[in-house]
């Protein structure tokens, strides 16, 4: 029997590329950087599957340019944003995606980044290193205190949730903005409020609401402008949700004391990027789901949904499920 037909923009890691290999004729594009645009163009008007990455951009025109062949694409990331899901489901392709298995290495992170932001850990490391530490001293490297602080937090879906139940460990009180009403998280006392509350009492601004017509550019100047001066933002949701040459500003007129990023926009930052020149900015490189453990459930997660659409299935985790009511 012939194995249908799959692309892979990348590989993926093993657990899950050995679930793709056993089943699939596969095209692997072997290169660390991405494969251009034009060359996703070209291999997904002939293969069966596609299982992409959230630096592919699967845009309204690569979903049109898909084969009749074509049965599912499935994205190595909990986040879509990478894919328009509704030119998508126009076309009845079912979308994948991988939730929850990244909800608590994705708030490890933000957790290391608010401590290293707040306690300026990065910074005192390059003083050391740089030969700039000469003494012990009252007011040398101060930086905030987490018991008794504020955390606010926008987006109080699983990842949100989980950088809650770290913080409450730490003694910090927990604010949240969240559209509806959020669920609540057993053992954890978090108070819901709306944005502008969220804004004026944070000392720790926390981002992990998902990247949408209405969050794209939403932390500001204007934001910047009402929050502390002692504030502190961390961003380990998407980077178009903040704008960064107001968040330059902010952090070199010490409207704000520090933030720290997981993500940027562009990925990577640029070396000339002025937000690299501050003492007060940490960023890494979008690595929040990065654990090892975390990474190869992924890799299976984005395997077996590529499966269960090329099968004719549901698949096992689907972000528009609107494709199966229109067959």
């Amino acid at each position: 029997m012939t194995k249908p037909k799959v692309f892979l923009t990348r590989p993926i890691l093993e657990s899950g590329m050995r679930i793709v290999l056993e089943n699939c004729q596969a095209d692997v594009w072997p290169g660390e950087l991405p494969p251009s645009h034009e060359f996703i163009l070209e291999h997904v008007k002939v293969v069966d599957g596609l299982l992409c990455q959230l630096t592919d951009p699967i845009d309204k025109e690569v979903i049109n340019a898909a084969g009749q062949g074509l049965k599912v694409i499935s994205n190595c990331a909990v986040g879509v944003d990478n894919i328009d899901v509704a030119a998508a489901t126009g076309r009845g392709f079912p979308v994948g995606n991988t939730p929850g298995v990244l909800t608590d290495a994705t708030a490890d992170l933000a957790f290391a980044l608010l401590l290293a932001a707040g306690r300026r850990v990065v910074e005192g490391d390059r003083v050391v290193k740089q030969g700039k530490w000469k003494t012990w001293g009252l007011g040398f490297m101060l930086g905030a205190d987490l018991r008794g602080a504020t955390l606010g937090i926008l987006g109080f879906g699983r990842i949100g949730r989980a950088v809650a139940r770290r913080a409450a460990g730490f003694g910090m009180e927990i604010i949240f903005t969240e559209p509806g009403i959020a669920e609540a998280e057993p053992g954890i006392s978090a108070a819901q409020v709306d944005f502008e509350t969220l804004l004026q009492r944070s000392d720790f601004l926390s981002l992990h609401c998902p990247l949408t017509a209405e969050t794209r550019g939403m932390i500001n100047v204007a934001v910047f402008k009402k929050l502390k001066p002692t504030a502190v933002l961390i961003n380990t949701a998407r980077g178009p949700i903040v704008d960064q040459g107001a968040l330059y500003e902010a952090l070199r007129s010490k409207t704000i004391f520090a933030a720290a990023l997981d993500v940027t926009v562009p990925e990577p930052l640029p070396v000339d990027s002025p937000l690299l020149t501050l003492e007060n900015c940490i960023v890494v490189p979008h690595m929040a789901s990065a654990s090892r453990q975390t990474r190869q459930k992924m890799s299976e997660m984005a395997a077996e949904n590529l499966l269960a659409g090329l099968r004719g299935e549901k698949l096992p985790n689907c972000v528009n499920p609107a494709v199966y009511g229109a067959r």
